[in-house]
């Protein structure tokens, strides 16, 4: 239980103090733009089964994989996709976490 409510914690409020520490004059839309990342969990609709609590995500999924979280970070650089490339990091530092929480 502790697990969950951690895991979606850091997926929905911690981008929210990103959001304000990082982008102060436009911290909401910051939030929802991080929130909107969320998205990339659309890979996980072609593993069979669509889910499973005991799978790490990180390097299984297409867009969970080690070269993807390359060019996350590669975003990092540009002023245009920052927030969103911040989300989108963010996201698989939650999803390691969660891996590493079930070792």
């Amino acid at each position: 239980m502790l697990q969950t409510v951690t895991h979606y914690s850091l997926h929905f409020l911690a981008p929210g103090l990103l959001a304000y520490v990082f982008f102060r004059n436009n911290w909401k839309k910051a939030w929802l733009i991080m929130i909107a990342t969320m998205v990339v969990d659309i890979d996980h609709l072609l593993a069979d089964p669509i889910f499973s609590p005991g799978r790490c995500s990180i390097g299984f999924h297409p867009l969970h994989s080690y070269y993807a979280i390359g060019v996350y970070l590669v975003l990092l650089f540009f002023k245009q996709t920052r927030i969103i490339a911040v989300g989108l990091v963010f996201h698989m530092l939650t999803d390691y976490i969660d891996c590493w929480w079930m070792k």
